[in-house]
């Protein structure tokens, strides 16, 4: 089927996309925390210590880490597989935007930046698991 072609091509597209945007957001806050703390949209964030540098480098080696598996997943030619873990990996952005509404940060990054980020995962999930099929 030549739509099922297209979706996984599109699919691909945007794994790689969303792969390498995590993964220089990961990189951000092993290298420059202040700034990708600030960018992130949580309200009263605390000031920058040894400890909270800590807690950025956490979740920075997780977002590098997620980045990587969609790159695995895309290299090892699994369509189906990568769709869904691209709809389980888009939790993330939806509880990121959730952590951001309940500390009471900026709204329009909680929608406009994390929220709209899951929308993008599961609709490039759903690509890759309707064109594999």
């Amino acid at each position: 089927m030549p739509h099922s072609h297209l979706l996984t091509q599109i699919g691909y597209v945007l794994s790689g996309l969303i792969a390498v945007a995590i993964i220089f957001l990961g990189t951000r806050f092993w290298l420059a925390p202040g700034g990708a703390s600030a960018e992130f949209g949580i309200a009263a964030s605390p000031p920058l210590s040894p400890g909270f540098n800590a807690w950025l480098s956490v979740k920075g080696t997780r977002d590098m880490a997620s980045g990587l598996f969609i790159m695995l997943l895309m290299v090892n030619g699994m369509p189906h597989v990568l769709g869904e873990f691209m709809l389980a990996a888009s939790l993330i952005a939806f509880g990121d935007m959730v952590t951001v509404l309940r500390s009471g940060g900026s709204r329009a990054l909680a929608f406009g930046m994390h929220g709209l980020t899951g929308l993008v995962i599961v609709a490039t999930g759903a690509c890759l698991i309707i064109g594999a099929s």
